[in-house]
């Protein structure tokens, strides 16, 4: 699949309005390379390993959003609400969001068989203009992936018919033509759109509906899942980590003496059911770092202040653009898979959604946490009934959470000499 630097869905900018990869210098002490955090070296108490089946379900208000944090420099493990967030942190700290909004971007149709198909976009479109997308058999949401049936194969110049609603009007038919097939899967694909810009973005609303999975309970109306701070529409599932950060929240923030700064990341696909393509995930994703969310994270390292990721796409495209020397800011893509034997070079915490082990997210919450620790945290939120999943609850990660230091010294016990 070739990489590409996005074409921004954004109007150009104009004169008066900021560039955003005007090169700039960085501090001397960039980049900043950390070592892997320290193994906790006593045993951590956690909950027995009980049978709780953990919650899967939906917070419906997002002030309803419970929030586990997770202080890595002293290993303590607290219940809060996502609305404590502010308290949690110390002034000072960088808090960087990703500002994308979410694509309707499941889109169903019929293959030139007459066959029922789903496309799922899986970004923007690159500077060619084509969408990469995955490819779906017979069914709808409501099915697991797995067990979705394979799609009619396509070859490139074949033709997707999309939005044909029962009533709708010819004219409003909207066409994809495959234009290229990726190795990796038959069902990953680069589409040609019969229109492009505005009328594109106009169809994609008119026929398209939010990507969802079968642990939902309810068809996902497009505005649930959205942040408060939506923007450009770069996203193909939600930025989920941002969904409970209302105004009032990040307003505290602010009060706090935290600083805010924004960057706009492509939130790919989680899943597709196919085993091959899956093993793939996270695709090449898009990113876009504004000039001046460049420059306020390098402003954070010379002056030895956090920065903390909400969510992982944020920490995708901060350590990706570090890699390759993007400390500019600008337009770039990235493939960055982080585990535990990763360098954190940038982002000091993330909050996140919660996960469990086997899953893409939680390997890279090992770059911030060491076994044990990350271990507690998943049993504790499991014993406690903690939501997963887009629309569940959060996990914050991040060394010296404010009140969280122990409040008696206690000794640590050391290792038995041979």
């Amino acid at each position: 699949m070739t990489r590409a630097h996005p074409t921004p869905l954004r109007p150009p900018p104009t004169a008066a309005q900021e560039p955003r990869d005007r090169p700039i210098s960085p501090p001397a002490s960039l980049p900043r390379a950390r070592p892997a955090p320290p193994a906790i070296p006593w045993p951590l108490p956690v909950p027995d390993d009980r049978p709780v089946q953990w919650g899967r379900g939906a917070r419906e208000e997002r002030g309803d959003v419970r929030l586990l944090a997770v202080d890595t420099r002293h290993g303590r493990l607290l219940d809060r609400a996502a609305a404590d967030l502010p308290e949690l942190l110390l002034p000072g700290d960088l808090v960087v969001l990703n500002d994308a909004a979410t694509l309707p971007a499941s889109l169903s149709g019929r293959a030139p068989s007459g066959a029922p198909i789903e496309i799922r976009l899986a970004g923007p479109a690159g500077e060619r203009g084509r969408w990469p997308a995955v490819l779906f058999g017979a069914g709808d949401w409501h099915m697991r992936t797995e067990d979705r049936p394979p799609p009619e194969r396509l070859a490139p110049g074949d033709r997707i018919r999309l939005g044909d609603e029962p009533g709708a009007a010819d004219r409003d038919a909207l066409t994809a033509e495959i234009a290229s097939v990726s190795p990796i899967s038959p069902r990953l694909v680069e589409l040609d759109f019969d229109r492009a810009g505005a009328r594109l973005l106009a169809a994609l609303y008119r026929h398209g509906r939010p990507v969802q999975y079968s642990h939902q309970d309810r068809d996902l109306a497009l505005w649930s899942v959205q942040t408060a701070f939506a923007g450009p529409p770069w996203a193909v599932e939600m930025p989920s980590a941002g969904r409970p950060l209302s105004w009032q929240i990040l307003a505290g923030l602010r009060r706090r003496g935290v600083e805010l700064a924004w960057l706009t990341h492509a939130a790919g696909l989680s899943s597709t059911g196919d085993a091959a393509l899956d093993a793939a995930l996270p695709l090449p994703e898009q990113y876009d770092i504004p000039r001046a969310t460049a420059h306020a994270v390098h402003r954070a390292a010379a002056e030895g202040r956090r920065v903390i990721a909400v969510g992982t796409t944020v920490v995708r495209a901060l350590e990706g653009a570090a890699r390759s020397g993007r400390w500019a800011g600008g337009a770039g893509t990235t493939d960055l898979v982080l585990d535990a034997g990763s360098v954190i070079r940038v982002v000091d915490g993330v909050v996140t959604g919660v996960h469990a082990p086997g899953e893409s997210h939680y390997r890279l919450l090992g770059a911030f946490a060491p076994p044990a620790l990350l271990d507690a945290a998943w049993r504790h939120a499991r014993a406690r009934g903690y939501l997963q999943h887009e629309l569940g609850d959060l996990c914050l990660f991040a060394p010296g959470l404010a009140g969280a230091e122990p409040a008696v010294s206690a000794p640590r016990p050391t290792a038995a000499r041979p």
